[in-house]
């Protein structure tokens, strides 16, 4: 369950931004790729929240479709299966542009007036 480590280190970077300040919300982006599931990363980003200024926050979670770019013709698609290839021309030399993300994108302070970016 790598979900445990990555609530770890969403809770890590929140409260390092949050100083002594409740944390309300933390935003996240995740990439498809990352092959994570959702709701064992809200379980396990509540259990590491417990005592901290982060604990009871709202976790959002944004997921981003898997997408590639083709070498060969320049053509750019989503996909969802391995392996990936390109529709345009069939070609196997592709480069993964999307869904590799895994990221803070935003805390909500409970202080705050508005979503600190």
């Amino acid at each position: 369950m790598h979900e445990l480590s990555i609530a770890d280190a969403i809770v890590t970077i929140a409260r390092e931004h949050a100083g002594d300040r409740r944390v309300a919300a933390v935003e996240v982006k995740i990439g498809h790729l990352r092959q994570v599931v959702p709701s064992a990363l809200s379980l396990a980003f509540e259990l590491v929240a417990d005592g901290t200024v982060v604990e009871g926050a709202e976790l959002r979670v944004e997921e981003i479709p898997a997408r590639v770019a083709c070498r060969e013709c320049a053509a750019e698609r989503r996909v969802t299966e391995f392996p990936f290839l390109c529709a345009e021309c069939g070609s196997l030399d592709v480069e993964v542009i999307a869904g590799d993300e895994l990221l803070v994108d935003a805390l909500e302070l409970e202080d705050a007036v508005a979503v600190a970016r």
